[in-house]
């Protein structure tokens, strides 16, 4: 298979695109100031509530074809990581509120040129559930996070019921052959956080080569956790406890894949709607990532993960930069909401340097 190379001229981003970014931090960090005045503390505006905070490896392997072989994977080795799962909601709901989820990957010990203003050796896969982002474009992101952003303020269960709505709403789809992302953006399955799999929506820089990232579950004990289901009503937090107890006794494994780029028309940059097609790329395995058995939400580990460290796109190689109209925007939006959060709580933000930050 013929894989389309990485230029700087295949981004073009719309004209007004700045005034659309502009807007998505405004509108964010006024949800932001709602929720904080409503919990006593600035929370995450994506992804606030945790529900696994953990260390392991990744483990990239001899012999990966040189397509593959790009960027962090260019060379074998085995990197040290952090990785938080989350919930999707930027404030902390009850379990029964249950939409797309977070995982995001800090890999340790990267060398090589980084992006501007990043300064320490690490690179960050900032990764959710569905293979896209529904919103698509920046102009998008902003029409979309304008509906979400005004239903803050409503109670819970009003969310509730919304989420209910959408998981039913891709139930029936399915039935039916089909699905809507933006269903399951808004309602994911009652799933076990462990046995999903987390995508990074949007492309990247891959080297010599462009591709979108995922990362699958791959061990038995994993897999046998396919129809597993949260009660809601038994358990608000259930999913953080679902997670911690399956750490306590299991290792957990993800197989990280990337989906390269072949095809400029069927697989847009500027449209991260758009579901590249596994017939004309599929996913492959690029890296390992190992979690070994451990507390996943011991109270000092988590006060750090939740409350000091950041995880951002930009926080990357130059051969991995971020790509298209969503990751753009992206790099700024992360930025400015942890800004607001770190400063609203009166903590300092730290682009966490090394694991031996990270307290037990």
């Amino acid at each position: 298979m013929t894989y389309l190379r990485y230029a700087p001229d295949i981004e073009t981003p719309a004209p007004d695109e700045q005034t659309s970014i502009d807007g998505i931090i405004q509108g964010m960090t006024q949800q932001s100031q709602v929720v904080k005045k409503r919990q006593h503390q600035a929370v995450r505006a994506s992804h606030a509530k945790s529900s696994a905070c953990v260390v392991g490896e990744l483990v990239i392997p001899e012999g990966l074809p040189p397509e593959l072989a790009q960027g962090l994977f260019a060379r074998p080795g085995t990197h040290k990581v952090a990785v938080r799962f989350a919930q999707g909601p930027g404030e902390t709901l009850g379990d029964r509120v249950s939409t797309h989820r977070g995982m995001s990957i800090k890999v340790f010990g990267v060398t090589g040129e980084k992006l501007p203003g990043h300064d320490v050796d690490t690179q960050d896969f900032v990764l959710a559930t569905g293979t896209t982002f529904p919103s698509g474009t920046a102009a998008g992101f902003l029409r979309d996070g304008t509906v979400i952003g005004k239903a803050t303020g409503l109670p819970e269960g009003v969310k509730s019921a919304v989420a209910a709505t959408a998981r039913n709403l891709n139930r029936m789809l399915h039935a039916f052959g089909t699905e809507s992302a933006m269903a399951d953006f808004l309602g994911h399955p009652y799933s076990h956080p462990l046995a999903d799999s987390y995508f990074s929506q949007a492309p990247m820089r891959f080297g010599d080569y462009v591709a979108k990232l995922g990362a699958v579950p791959a061990s038995q004990a994993q897999w046998d956790l396919a129809e597993w289901r949260l009660d809601p009503h038994g358990d608000e937090d259930g999913f953080r406890h679902a997670a911690a107890a399956f750490f306590r006794n299991h290792e957990v494994v993800f197989e990280i894949k990337a989906q390269l780029w072949a095809d400029a028309e069927r697989q847009p940059i500027e449209d991260a709607s758009v579901d590249w097609p596994v017939a004309i790329s599929p996913y492959r395995t690029v890296a390992t990532l190992r979690l070994p058995r451990q507390d996943a939400y011991s109270p000092e580990r988590v006060r750090y993960f939740d409350e000091v460290m950041t995880f951002r796109p930009a926080h990357s190689l130059s051969e991995h930069r971020p790509l298209g109209s969503v990751m753009r925007a992206r790099l700024q939006v992360y930025r400015a909401l942890s800004d607001f959060r770190h400063r609203a709580n009166g903590v300092t933000g730290e682009n966490t340097a090394t694991p031996d930050s990270i307290p037990a």
